[in-house]
């Protein structure tokens, strides 16, 4: 192996540590949320948002390109930790929120700017094993975080677990100077701000409306008003981005099937994978009365799960192709997510562990096998909007996938109590999340209450569980009719073709 090809495997490292970095942040908040419901007094639409607070990942790419990637990612990462030590030091919600933003903003950065680099580091033949290493990258945080994390908020101070992703960012820091050459785009085009303007506006609009569904339900006009609004907002960016000159999204990229489609299968996929992560966690604590570290234990299957399906995709994909790749990994999340439908407020670990290590499995083989699909056109110019594009969407699913299966999980169990006889003040308490409700029973000592608050509870993840099937089964029918069935760099022409990109792109360092 050359220095130069050594150098090129290094800086991949370097990267994998920045994403590091970001990744621990993704579980650690899923378990702290019952945690933070009793720290900060929030409400499970509060909870929402603490996870909703990722919207303009689409930004961070296109500014990579402008001004340099390794400075963004530098950047991204340094305010990655002051946007930590916000979070710990957060008095209540609102500013937690606050904190969550500019976190999002940072981890949306990091983990958009790492996918670029990758882009223009590796050829189109070696890009599918960079991709699959960084997305090990990426998984490797989500084991450390609920084992770490479940024991710092049993042990100690919630605060920590975020203050350790100070240590962790800084690391990044340190490799990515040390090891990641500068990049940026051959021309440098204007700041599109009616684009990011409407892009923002529209998405947190749109969020909110699906937030405020859980409490208020889905046809009340405090939900239908701002995400009808938001969906308005979002076609005047698309308009928008079709006539300006430099969009902030070059929608040539969807001229692409690969491309396209590998964006819209990771989407709907990660959108309901994630919302299962979220309901989990508060069923552990609320339910199964598990302390942060046995809820972080819990959730070990999931991840490795994860873990195993994302590493293997590319092998799979070599021989099988990529639409049957991600069509296979989305029958495994499928048949786990029924199975999961049936969970009860009895049912044991051992049944709980083995679906949901199912439903990871499939995750990670169909959404690593995608995302490559995706990136594995991009020459160097559309690296970054079109990796922003992409981890854009990837960031969104969790948020909407939150917002979403957290909003039917909320109306499920808010229309399963039976609040008959109580106070008001406790009937509101019980609603507004089932570790205020849980707390309401302990003190009037009501087994019938708390067994009637747990039902309800369990039935809501329930349903968030069947919201995911039928988002799997979808995705499914849609990689069938429309997902190429290329395979990942296996041929003689994709070698060739990577060689030309290779011979047209700037010497590496």
């Amino acid at each position: 192996m050359s220095t130069t090809v050594g150098r090129r495997w290094w800086a991949l490292g370097a990267i994998s540590v920045a994403v590091l970095a970001v990744t621990l942040d993704v579980t650690v908040l899923t378990v702290a949320l019952p945690t933070l419901a009793t720290a900060l007094n929030a409400s499970e639409s509060e909870l929402q948002w603490f996870v909703t607070a990722y919207t303009l990942a689409l930004v961070a790419g296109l500014i990579g390109d402008r001004y340099g990637r390794r400075r963004l990612m530098i950047g991204a990462l340094l305010l990655f930790a002051v946007g930590s030590i916000g979070c710990a030091y957060a008095p209540n919600a609102e500013v937690f929120i606050a904190a969550r933003v500019a976190l999002g903003l940072a981890g949306a950065g990091v983990i958009v700017v790492a996918l670029s680099m990758l882009t223009v580091l590796f050829d189109e033949a070696e890009r599918p094993r960079a991709v699959g290493i960084w997305g090990a990258a990426n998984f490797i945080g989500l084991p450390l975080g609920p084992i770490l994390g479940g024991w710092l908020l049993t042990n100690a101070w919630w605060g920590w677990i975020f203050l350790i992703n100070v240590p962790v960012a800084l690391l990044g820091v340190v490799a990515v100077v040390a090891l990641v050459p500068e990049s940026h785009a051959a021309r440098t085009p204007p700041i599109d701000f009616a684009g990011i303007v409407l892009s923002s506006a529209g998405l947190v609009l749109l969020m909110y409306g699906v937030v405020q569904a859980g409490d208020d339900g889905w046809l009340s006009a405090t939900a239908l008003v701002p995400a009808l609004t938001g969906l308005v907002v979002l076609a005047a960016f698309v308009l928008w981005e079709r006539r300006t000159k430099d969009p902030l999204v070059d929608l040539k990229l969807f001229s692409s099937p690969s491309f396209t489609w590998g964006v819209i299968c990771t989407s709907l996929g990660i959108l309901g994978l994630f919302g299962v992560l979220f309901v989990l966690p508060q069923f552990f604590q609320a339910i199964e009365g598990a302390d942060p570290q046995g809820s972080g234990l819990r959730l070990l299957p999931a991840v490795l799960g994860l873990v195993v399906g994302a590493v293997g995709a590319d092998r799979v994909a070599q021989r099988a192709g990529v639409k049957w790749t991600v069509v296979a990994g989305l029958l495994i999340l499928l048949a786990g997510t029924l199975v999961g439908c049936t969970l009860h407020a009895n049912s044991g670990d051992a049944f709980i562990a083995a679906w949901t290590f199912v439903v990871a499995l499939g995750g990670g083989l169909a959404f690593a096998t995608a995302a490559s699909s995706a990136l594995v056109e991009l020459d160097a110019d559309s690296a970054g909007v079109g990796s922003a594009l992409l981890q854009a969407v990837v960031k969104l699913g969790p948020a909407f996938g939150a917002s979403i299966l957290g909003s039917v999980l909320n109306s499920t169990y808010q229309s399963h109590l039976d609040l008959t006889g109580l106070p008001a003040a406790a009937a509101e308490a019980i609603k507004s999340s089932v570790f205020a409700g849980v707390a309401v029973a302990q003190q009037l000592g009501s087994t019938q209450l708390l067994a009637s608050i747990q039902n309800a509870f369990v039935a809501g993840i329930d349903a968030a569980a069947l919201f995911t099937a039928g988002t799997a089964a979808l995705t499914i029918v849609l990689a069938l009719l429309f997902l190429p069935n290329r395979r990942a760099a296996a041929t003689d022409n994709v070698s060739e073709r990577g060689n030309t990109d290779r011979q047209a792109r700037p010497a590496r360092t």
